[in-house]
């Protein structure tokens, strides 16, 4: 177990004194206390909630052990020191911490040292100001359920005890991060409907859009605050049968295409704005919402804020249930559906209080300052909309966005699949959340024009070809860049679906930019990060928020690591770097270089299976990676090339985008090639998907919402082999993705191949694998054609980028 802390600022005597007596730990009486045993003792009892008796507090300081000998109320009224093993004692009790079972008495910090706790810089013998300044330390030292030892207690009632006090301040700072000392149980829910400058539905008016709102009561009373705001097209539903029935049949030939000579300016979208109805006009004025709602679904991470003087605002956007308009997957209407909410929390646009009145309601209770969340969809939209320079905007927590839907759907000319959605396109994810079509009289009215803008997804995104287009050009969120906002952006390093060459491209793009941008790398798939025992992410973006939205001087900037990453080898253990695939040397080797093992001696491969093993790889993904990967002979051997370097001397890390250039020859006039990067050695390796280690552990607030406590974890079964990363190319897109090549069978091509970019550590004693393919069951098109493919190794080599470990 490792508990990392990143979040954790830096804090002088002087301001501690001041923070402690706003949260209460430090009083008029307590403040003039020389002894240093009386303090800390009145710091215990003050622990254990004072609506308490004081006789219930004492029996509770008493359950604690200071030493093997004495408990914690004896050892404050016996001795006349605080030694520094016994105030660890008590903190790794008080953080959750069983003696015996998981440290001992006699040698706390030790097992301090082993989970990453934090130990205050004091003597062996605390004085006054270091009994402060340590308890100052503990109480923004993670527990053993991940939270800070502070947000346990403010989910036991802390400050819960104060909330009638004035001396409370609200919002409240605490080591930098904003505390939860608002009433969850007062909360006020709006529903509101915001003007956006589109008409998608072509009905003659501007689109009305749904949003719904949750901000704390006391902002009735005068209280301005900022907003959490989370564009989810799932938010209203979906519609998952009809998408299924939609989704498109992916065992198809790869057919050619005809040669073009097409330059960027030939697929260039046209930007021209259409003409917009007039808005409407404004009847009348109100302050007071008619609608509120009851929320389905929440993000914990946007509960954890509404606690903490945040209001969160969810809008589902065009084309979604009690709004207007329709779905266009990715297209910039969607964007404006984002900022139009924002820009009616700035202030700058209109929003009513129902869909017919035009009675006019302004975000009164907001500051204008506004930042995003999300992950896939939500954060894809947080991205587009930061993109913009929307006034308000001051910030997105991005996880696992999308910033150019071609590179979501397509890879290098050819049909792709999110990863485990074979078979889904713009038009499938426009039907699932088209959720007007749960409304049955909105969606009579509106089903033709629905109808013909499905056409128009299915017919634009063109999966005959694969090609880049105007289509596509029209959802590439990085051609037009115009960021004010800061980023902190989050990725799985094993994300296959959202994949990480959207998360480098755009911080490679923001670079050239006057933001603030923070990368987190972590180890799974398509996951949230703030419920993990081993990262204190939700203290990260409570540090950030407290900045960007609160404007708390927190050093924010500084304080936050540039670059995150989770190690992939060892459980639990998270490294800092200045950044991602800028610092690594790149190491050039040629396939044919001695180093390389050739499995099967195979220059060339035939990527046609037997009608059975395509049915049996079809069915069974996993079955086809397993043949396909493991360096033991299989089904596979005759259907790829495997290379296996010798094994490595050190550790090696993969730290970027790696390249491959090959040599290759078709038999065919069409042509496809995959290449993926595997890991070969024995190990446990971490699960790709959170294992839950305490279910509703997690007490985001006194008597609020709870979450699991997860993390990723080794796994049971040792494994031999792991791939980190792959690349995939249409023999025809060799020098880009809008023009198309000649492909003549026989004729030997050279071309270039990026790989999805990474972070990844071989151990020594691994082997680094290259594994040369053609169709991959799980992401392209499945056409089973009788292809040879040829390579010459001798003209082939790869580029790895390796950081020193």
């Amino acid at each position: 177990m490792k508990i990392n802390q990143f979040a954790y600022v830096p804090t002088d005597h002087h301001q501690i004194v001041k923070e402690l007596a706003d949260v209460h730990f430090l009083t008029a009486k307590t403040s003039k206390m020389a002894d240093a045993v009386m303090l800390y003792r009145q710091f215990l009892l003050k622990f254990f909630i004072e609506t308490q008796s004081l006789s219930t507090r004492i029996q509770k300081v008493s359950n604690l052990m200071a030493t093997p000998d004495e408990n914690a109320y004896q050892y404050t009224t016996t001795e006349s020191k605080v030694s520094k093993t016994a105030f660890y004692n008590v903190a790794l009790q008080l953080l959750g911490f069983e003696v015996d079972l998981d440290f001992k008495l006699t040698d706390p910090l030790t097992t301090m040292n082993a989970l990453k706790l934090p130990i205050a810089d004091v003597d062996d013998q605390l004085s006054r100001d270091q009994v402060i300044d340590a308890w100052y330390r503990l109480l923004n030292t993670r527990t053993k359920y991940g939270q800070t030892l502070i947000d346990f207690l403010a989910g036991q009632g802390y400050y819960h005890q104060f909330l009638a006090d004035d001396s409370l301040k609200q919002p409240l700072v605490f080591n930098g991060k904003a505390q939860a000392v608002f009433d969850t149980s007062k909360l006020i829910r709006d529903v509101v409907y915001v003007e956006a400058p589109l008409d998608t539905d072509h009905d003659g008016h501007r689109d009305l859009l749904k949003a719904e709102i949750i901000r704390p009561a006391e902002t009735e009373d005068g209280l301005k605050v900022p907003v959490i705001f989370t564009a989810s097209p799932y938010d209203q539903g979906t519609n998952d049968k009809a998408a299924d029935q939609l989704t498109h049949d992916v065992n198809k030939p790869l057919v050619r295409k005809a040669p073009n000579d097409l330059t960027y300016d030939d697929v260039k979208v046209d930007e021209t704005k259409p003409d917009l109805p007039a808005p409407r006009q404004v009847a009348d004025t109100a302050e007071v919402a008619e609608e509120t709602f009851v929320k389905n679904w929440t993000y914990t991470l946007n509960d954890y804020f509404l606690a903490r003087g945040f209001a969160v605002v969810y809008s589902a956007g065009v084309g979604t249930r009690d709004s207007d308009g329709v779905r266009t997957t990715g297209s910039p209407a969607e964007t404006v559906s984002a900022t139009s909410i924002i820009e009616w929390l700035h202030g700058d646009r209109q929003a009513f209080t129902n869909r017919t009145d035009n009675i006019g309601i302004d975000a009164w209770w907001s500051t204008g300052n506004v930042g995003m969340t999300g992950r896939s969809y939500l954060g894809t939209l947080s991205t587009a909309a930061a993109l913009t320079g929307v006034d308000g905007l001051k910030t997105a927590v991005v996880e696992a966005g999308i910033s150019n839907y071609y590179n979501y759907y397509r890879e290098n000319g050819l049909v792709v699949a999110p990863g485990g959605f074979q078979g889904e396109d713009t038009d499938v994810l426009g039907e699932l959340t088209f959720s007007r079509q749960q409304s049955a009289a909105d969606y009579l009215k509106i089903k033709d024009t629905w109808l013909t803008q499905l056409k128009k997804l299915t017919d634009g995104q063109d999966r005959r070809s694969g090609s880049y287009t105007t289509f596509w050009d029209d959802r590439n969120l990085l051609k037009s860049v115009n960021i004010k906002a800061d980023m902190l952006l989050v990725h799985g390093l094993n994300d296959w679906n959202v994949k990480l060459s959207h998360v480098y491209n755009l911080r490679n793009r923001l670079k050239k930019e006057a933001i603030t941008q923070k990368l987190v790398l972590h180890q799974g798939q398509h996951e949230y990060l703030n419920n993990f025992r081993s990262v204190d992410f939700t203290d990260i973006v409570n540090l950030w928020l407290s900045n960007k939205l609160l404007t708390v001087n927190n050093n924010a900037n500084q304080v936050v690591p540039d670059v995150l990453v989770q190690d992939n080898a060892e459980a639990e253990t998270w490294q800092t770097y200045k950044d991602w695939g800028s610092d690594a040397t790149v190491q050039t080797v040629t396939l044919s270089d001695s180093r390389f093992t050739n499995l099967r001696e195979n220059r060339s491969f035939n990527d046609h299976l037997t009608d059975d093993l395509f049915k049996e790889y079809v069915a069974d993904t996993a079955k086809w990676r397993h043949a396909l990967f493991t360096k033991s002979h299989s089904k596979m051997d005759n259907h790829c090339i495997k290379l296996v370097s010798e094994p490595l001397k050190e550790d090696l890390i993969v730290d970027g985008e790696a390249h491959i250039h090959l040599n290759v020859t078709s038999s065919d006039n069409v042509g496809l090639i995959s290449v993926a990067l595997v890991d070969y050695g024995k190990a446990n390796r971490l699960t790709a998907r959170p294992q839950v280690l305490e279910p509703q552990q997690i007490i985001t607030a006194y008597n609020w919402r709870k979450d699991d406590l997860k993390e990723f974890i080794p796994q049971k079964k040792t494994t031999a082999y792991k791939k980190f990363t792959d690349g995939h190319i249409n023999l025809q897109n060799r020098h880009n993705s809008y023009q198309t090549d000649d492909v003549q069978p026989g004729q030997a091509y050279s071309f270039d191949l990026a790989f999805q970019p990474t972070f990844w550590r071989l151990l020594a004693g691994h082997q680094l694998g290259i594994v040369i393919y053609a169709t991959d069951m799980d992401y392209t098109i499945r056409g089973n054609q009788d292809i040879t493919y040829t390579l010459n190794l001798n003209d082939s080599k790869i580029d790895l980028p390796v950081l020193k470990a």
